[in-house]
């Protein structure tokens, strides 16, 4: 976040009194203008003290003010992640995790500013200060020591994706087949974490994004997605041939999601943290999420 100061300057007018003549006038300008700076200097305390201290008070409140309409908070995502985060059909960036973050950020008197990020870049942007916090589906687990953490606000896990014709009923049946997933995601790690699986397959092949794993995946490319049970399910629901692909019932892996800040931003994470649980004991946390799943599947005051 960006703090604005705002300086008052206060400047004093000195008047200066000049004569011309003999040395009789000099001495009587001299002592008249001492005179009326005395006369000044009597006069001034009352009423300059008094403009300073009202001067000093609105420069204190529009300080504040300030602060609220030029602080920011700017969330990394990965903009073709949906329903996390990703461009609507309106052109704009939308999602459930930055529906969210707008809310924490105008709760925090914040200007939201959602952050589109190159997935495998994520550490960099964060580590540099172009981004406050990675908020996209970002899963925790393997990672507790790497970020500085929320609490976890929601459970998932890994889990293939597979055509509804393909013959693929469990993972046994991923023989020898080409297995697509998303470069640096939750799921690539489970996968590498599971080599007697993994060794299994003909190919294990990475990819930007699941848009375009599923375009793979319909066009006949590859055999099957890993990825995250809660996107899947979006990306089937929303697409229109959506009878079309199945959910294995094995699960890869469970995990949960968490916000990760900066190692060492325990101040904006506390900050953070409070809004999502006044959201939660508000119910505003449940209502955004029953609009994009259908039901609440929040974990924060449960």
């Amino acid at each position: 976040m960006k703090k604005t100061g705002i300086a008052l300057l206060a400047g004093a007018m000195m008047v200066s009194l000049a004569g011309c003549g003999g040395g009789s006038a000099e001495t009587t300008t001299a002592a008249t203008t001492a005179a009326e700076t005395t006369t000044a200097q009597e006069a001034a305390p009352e009423s300059e003290a008094g403009e300073t201290s009202e001067e000093a008070g609105e420069g204190e409140e529009n300080k504040g003010e300030e602060k609220a309409v030029s602080g920011t908070f700017t969330v990394g995502f990965d903009q073709d992640f949906p329903p996390m985060g990703f461009v609507g059909d309106n052109g704009e960036y939308t999602g459930f995790d930055l529906e969210l973050a707008q809310e924490v950020a105008k709760r925090l008197g914040l200007e939201f500013v959602p952050q589109p990020i190159a997935w495998d870049a994520k550490d960099m942007e964060l580590n540099s200060g172009t981004i406050d916090c990675i908020w996209n589906g970002f899963t925790m687990n393997g990672r507790e020591d790497d970020y500085t953490w929320s609490t976890p606000y929601m459970d998932n896990s890994q889990v293939f994706v597979v055509t509804a014709d393909s013959g693929i009923e469990n993972f046994a049946d991923l023989a020898g087949k080409i297995v697509e997933v998303q470069a640096d995601s939750s799921a690539e790690a489970a996968l590498k974490d599971n080599e007697e699986l993994t060794g299994t397959f003909g190919t294990l092949q990475t990819t930007p994004d699941y848009n375009t794993a599923f375009m793979d995946l319909e066009m006949g490319a590859v055999d099957a997605i890993a990825m995250d049970v809660i996107v899947a399910g979006y990306q089937i629901e929303q697409r229109d041939d959506g009878d079309n692909y199945v959910v294995l019932e094995e699960t890869l892996a469970s995990e949960e999601y968490g916000i990760g800040f900066k190692k060492g931003n325990e101040e904006l994470r506390d900050q953070v943290q409070t809004v999502l649980e006044e959201m939660a004991a508000d119910g505003s946390l449940a209502e955004v999420s029953d609009k994009w799943f259908g039901r609440d599947v929040t974990t924060i005051g449960k």
